[in-house]
């Protein structure tokens, strides 16, 4: 959840705080590169520097700029990784903290080799609330790829002069060329397809069709606030700025419209001179007999008029994770279902995720998905399983996967972790060293990521609580960063 704030939490005063933006240096850590052609899997940026490789030169554009203040410590493969019985006399005395609570569950790996460093309690499922967004992000990049883009359609109904709306599933489609996420497709760029299909002749109504989601479209183990609380909404194939009310809003807290689709689906009306008051939910009629689609323009119901789509999804992870976005992340949770051909439900889609966790050979046990936000208290994650998928995503072996780094917060600079290190006690050695997914709600508290010693060795690292008292967010985020800083800190031979 952006900022992670805990259920039943009301929504900060005054506007959100303004993004920050990066030095260069920090933007080295995208690790998948745009081409006009597509998008192409590479390994530059700390990914591979983490690992060894030669860093990219680039080239050389415009003025010289001065260096950049260092934000992220390179790390060296020759560096001797931490001895467990080190790592146990620095990180037990601040495991056991009071203010984790009665359950608090760790795993530190080595992330060149993979190996258990150390581990109390690693493999028991836990409550994860949004680090299970790092799940999300590993299996929909493995199950449908970095390049996916998610179409939003428009085809003819099956009365005269109706459209139907056909949603994808895209929760971040606008309006206009001015929605909340930038690069987004958009309703005015349909619209024009489908006046130019048409003929220019005005449809009489617009059906909008959001069948390619089923269940319910809140999950079950939702706390009871979620749905109004203003980091959740309804999930639906067909949205406008993730169900926002207003576009202009900030990442984070945002009121929600009950009914996305609908919502876009006047929208859409509007846009094509159609009569608003008559959107309706419908489904759309088959493609013509013999072709997948119709040419634009073809005849006949079922016949698509207009195509666009989403950015691909490693950009949408990557808002996933740097802005831990709940409908993003749901959305992306039901494009593992539907490539693995399950109902693109909560429970399909957290079968799907499970499915692809096990064939990658990472450890299913205590694995429990419900959601694909955290934001559902019936997940359970182990702390092991983290540290696993984060090595295996840092791997050469997985190129595709090295994108869930681009979008982790930077302890001290960036996302949820821009305004935690340094100030409280015992954090500082973490500051631009730690580079974690935070969750948060009631009672849970957990911080996986990736964090370089100072000697610089490479690690993996998760610290998942769910027993804090309601009233400890504070004392309890203070205790995780100060088990996050105290592994960038020392050598622990």
């Amino acid at each position: 959840m952006p900022g992670d704030p805990p259920a039943g939490a009301v929504p900060p005063p005054g506007g959100p705080a303004p993004r920050r933006r990066l030095p260069l240096v920090l933007a080295a850590v995208l690790v998948l590169v745009l081409v006009a052609v597509g998008l192409v899997v590479v390994r530059p940026g700390p990914v591979g520097r983490w690992l060894g490789d030669a860093p990219a030169t680039p080239a050389a554009t415009g003025a010289v700029e001065s260096a950049p203040v260092p934000v992220l410590a390179a790390a060296d493969v020759g560096a001797p990784p931490p001895s467990t019985d080190g790592l146990r006399t620095t990180l037990e005395p601040l495991i056991d903290d009071t203010a984790l609570g009665g359950r608090v569950n760790v795993a530190v790996a080595d992330a060149l080799t993979g190996e258990m460093l150390f581990d109390r309690g690693g493999g028991e499922g836990t409550v994860p609330a949004s680090v299970t967004k790092l799940v999300t992000a590993v299996t929909v990049l493995t199950a449908r790829g970095p390049g996916h883009r998610i179409p939003t359609r428009a085809v003819a109904g099956a009365q005269p002069g109706e459209v139907v709306l056909v949603g994808g599933g895209d929760p971040t489609l606008a309006a206009g060329p001015k929605g909340f996420y930038p690069g987004a497709a958009n309703l005015t760029d349909l619209a024009d397809q489908v006046r130019k299909a048409l003929g220019g002749v005005v449809p009489k109504r617009v059906v909008v069709d959001s069948s390619r989601y089923s269940g319910p479209v809140y999950e079950p183990g939702w706390d009871d606030d979620i749905p109004t609380g203003g980091y959740g909404g309804a999930i639906t194939a067909l949205m406008l700025d993730g169900a926002r009310t207003n576009p202009k809003a900030g990442p984070g807290w945002a009121e929600r419209v009950a009914e996305p689709d609908l919502v876009a689906g006047r929208a859409f009306a509007k846009l094509l001179g159609a009569p608003v008051d008559t959107v309706r939910k419908g489904t759309a009629p088959p493609a013509p007999a013999g072709t997948a689609t119709e040419p634009v323009g073809g005849g006949g119901p079922g016949a698509e008029l207009g195509v666009v789509h989403s950015p691909p999804l490693i950009r949408l992870v990557d808002i996933m994770i740097s802005d831990s976005d709940n409908i993003v992340a749901e959305a992306l949770a039901r494009q593992v279902a539907l490539a693995r051909d399950r109902p693109a439900s909560f429970a399909g889609a957290a079968a799907a995720m499970a499915e692809v966790v096990s064939e990658l050979a990472l450890p299913v046990a205590g694995l429990d998905l419900a959601d694909g936000s955290g934001l559902s208290r019936d997940n359970l994650i182990s702390p092991a399983l983290l540290t696993e998928l984060l090595a295996l995503a840092a791997s050469p072996d997985r190129p595709e996967l090295a994108g869930i780094f681009g979008g982790l917060p930077v302890a001290g600079w960036s996302g949820t972790l821009r305004d935690r290190y340094g100030a409280t006690p015992g954090t500082a050695a973490g500051a631009g060293v730690v580079r974690a997914k935070t969750g948060t709600l009631t009672r849970v508290h957990a911080i996986a990521g990736v964090v370089t010693t100072a000697e610089g060795r490479l690690l993996t690292f998760a610290v998942l609580t769910d027993d804090v008292p309601p009233d400890g967010m504070e004392p309890a985020r203070a205790a995780l960063d100060r088990i996050a800083a105290a592994l960038a800190g020392c050598g622990c031979r």
